[in-house]
This record gives C-alpha cells, sequence and structure tokens, in this order.
C-alpha cells in the first residue's frame, strides 16, 4: 500500500512535495502539466481527480502536487492520501529504456546531462523538481522546468543564471540557456 511518509515545502508556493514509502520510478520522470496529459497515466489521472490539482510531477519516491491558486491544501491532502491507500503501483505504466544514448543525441547533450544530473537534478529533487533538456542547437540550451520548478519565479530567473554559468564555466563559455 502507498503510503506517505513525509511532505516537503518548497520554494513554490503552491506546490508540496510527497514523499512516499514505495518507489515509483527507477529513472524516468514524469511531469503532466494539466489533466488532459494526464490521461494515459492512472496514477496521475487519479490526482488529477481531486479539486484543485493543476500539475503533477512525479520520480523515485516522491510527487509534487502543485494547486490552484484559490485551493486550499486541506481540501487536497486528505483525498489524496485516500487515493495512495486505494492506488496499486502496478498500474504506473512502464518505463521506457532510457539505458542508451540515442543517435540524434551528441556529446554536447551528453555532456550537459552528465554535468545536470551529478549537480543540478539532485538540487531540484529535493525541492520537487526537476529539469529536462529538450534541445541544443548551437550553443543555446533549451531546458525545460518539471514539477515545483515549474512555476516557480526562482527556478525561471536564478536557477537558469545558475545553470547557465555553471554550463559554461565546465562545458563551454559558449553555451547559452533558455527556458523552454
Amino acid at each position: 500500500m502507498l503510503m506517505v511518509e513525509d511532505v516537503d515545502l518548497t520554494p513554490n508556493p503552491h506546490a508540496l512535495k510527497f514523499i512516499l514509502n514505495t518507489k515509483l520510478l527507477n529513472r524516468e520522470t514524469r511531469q503532466f502539466p494539466d489533466k488532459e496529459s494526464a490521461q494515459n497515466d492512472p496514477f496521475a489521472k487519479g490526482i488529477f481527480d481531486i479539486d484543485g490539482v493543476v500539475s503533477v510531477f512525479y520520480m523515485d519516491k516522491f510527487v509534487t502536487i502543485e494547486k490552484a491558486t484559490d485551493a486550499n491544501w486541506g481540501q487536497i491532502q486528505r483525498p489524496f492520501i485516500e487515493f495512495l491507500k486505494s492506488f496499486d503501483p502496478q498500474l504506473i505504466p512502464e518505463e521506457k529504456d532510457t539505458g542508451a544514448i540515442s543517435d540524434n543525441e551528441n556529446e554536447l547533450i551528453k555532456k550537459i546531462n552528465e554535468l545536470l544530473d551529478q549537480k543540478v537534478r539532485p538540487a531540484l529533487a529535493g525541492d520537487g523538481g526537476g529539469l529536462e533538456v529538450v534541445g541544443v542547437e548551437g550553443y543555446t540550451v533549451r531546458i525545460k522546468y518539471q514539477g515545483a520548478c515549474g512555476t516557480c519565479p526562482s527556478a525561471i530567473s536564478g536557477t537558469l543564471m545558475a545553470i547557465e554559468g555553471l554550463l559554461k564555466r565546465d562545458i563551454n563559455p559558449a553555451i547559452e540557456v533558455v527556458a523552454a
């Protein structure tokens, strides 16, 4: 049975990170910015059925829920805990095999992802979020924030500049980072 072990505040005032007793995913992160995007994922779809939920992000052993600005956590937390008690984790769609780098993923993207895995993604996960590299054109890196980071003002400004500084210093001074 899935259970909440802890609840963490995030820098985003409208998002909470729920740490669970069971690992949901081993490698992937899953971001659902709206109810329609979750139709093929029974876990996320069930969370969106709770009134006031506007986005769902999950990975490893945690779920980050973002609420509508006019919703309160009291109306979301109890139904979420009840949903977890009745949800069978076996229903979570199987992870895609991401072990091999695809042919179109070049050496620059590989280096960027390795650095982000070491220095950035763990910190974002600690705040209930994540980060995906959605493309590289020349030395312009397009990233997309996930979970609590998706609508957090500090992610869009300060974190973006910090990531750019890290990539410039450790990979190539010509790199620019933009939010997708």
